[in-house]
């Protein structure tokens, strides 16, 4: 099969087909987004090598009760027997593997497997070039398990990108005070199109200050730069993971007691259901759908500054 392969350097190769185990299923690949992740996995993090891609939607080939269907799939992958697994915390199971990330081959090849009890079936409603969205639209939505957000509560969301925009569109459907922020203009003026309530990062003051702050910047410093506009006592959420690791004054986060939560998968059913009835857009979102044999140029526009989705077609 065709694969795309980071070992060093990222190329085309031709890969033997996947083969299931029992309770998996062998997914031919529809289409595939670039995600913030896969662009760091080819910097170095997680020390990476093999097929990146998690982001994805396909068609379940093998035989089972979903053949034929065309599904999304969960990533991680739990033993489901460890102290984690049993507790119900399966996406931080030791032994887990993760699909384009860790231990699992990813999306950016023509098949994959993955746990038939990973996988989620589209609704006819939901167009394939639109369900790539679920896994980062769910990855928003699990700010909201893990945080209430009090409508009194001020919210700032620094980063408008790839998963940025998600959560801002979230933050909105939800109703919440917040406000977003981001050095490119080209990001800003597209999340006004879109209604979303953006600034220029240099146009928010110095001094001012959410009860709750949101680092989805792409980058090592979106964690100080969230610290520095955050209220004592504050809520520091951080879905930003980089090659170079962070440098924080931790001196702020003691003496202002600021709660910091790291925010990572989420719900897959609520992902698809707003994507099913309209409530969260997501088609002004992609950049481009390109085909497969040029997943090379794909990942380089990916990479630029002004850039959102890029979709690979299979």
């Amino acid at each position: 099969m065709r694969a795309l392969v980071f070992d060093g350097q990222l190329r085309l190769a031709e890969l033997p087909e996947p083969v299931p185990v029992a309770g998996e299923a062998l997914i031919r690949v529809e289409y595939a987004a670039i995600c913030n992740t896969d662009l760091e996995l080819t910097r170095g993090y997680m020390g990476f090598a093999g097929v990146p891609g998690h982001e994805f939607v396909g068609t379940v080939v093998s035989a089972g009760r979903l053949q034929g269907k065309l599904v999304v799939g969960e990533i991680n992958c739990p033993c489901g027997d460890c102290a984690l697994c049993r507790r119900g915390l399966p996406t931080h199971c030791a032994g887990r593997s993760v699909l384009g990330i860790a231990g699992r081959q990813g999306a950016f090849a023509e098949y994959l497997v993955l746990p038939e009890a990973n996988l989620h079936v589209v609704p006819d409603t939901v167009a394939p070039e639109a369900a790539v969205f679920v896994e980062p639209l769910a990855a928003a939505l699990q700010i909201f398990e893990q945080v209430k957000v009090p409508p009194r509560d001020r919210v700032f969301l620094f980063g408008t990108g790839k998963l940025g925009m998600l959560v801002a569109m979230v933050l909105q459907q939800r109703g919440c005070d917040y406000r977003a922020f981001n050095r490119n203009p080209r990001k800003v003026d597209k999340a006004r199109e879109l209604g979303l309530h953006c600034d220029l990062l240099t146009d928010l003051p110095p001094d001012a200050q959410a009860d709750i702050a949101i680092d989805c910047t792409g980058s090592p410093e979106g964690f100080a730069l969230a610290l520095s506009h955050l209220r004592p006592r504050g809520i520091v959420i951080l879905k930003t993971t980089v090659a170079s690791p962070p440098a924080v004054d931790l001196n702020r986060i003691v003496i202002n007691e600021i709660t910091v939560i790291g925010s990572r998968c989420g719900p897959f059913a609520p992902a698809l259901k707003m994507l099913a009835d309209g409530s969260i857009k997501v088609r002004p979102l992609i950049s481009e759908v390109m085909p497969f044999t040029r997943a090379l140029d794909a990942f380089a526009a990916a990479g630029r500054g002004d850039c959102f989705k890029i979709i690979l077609k299979f």
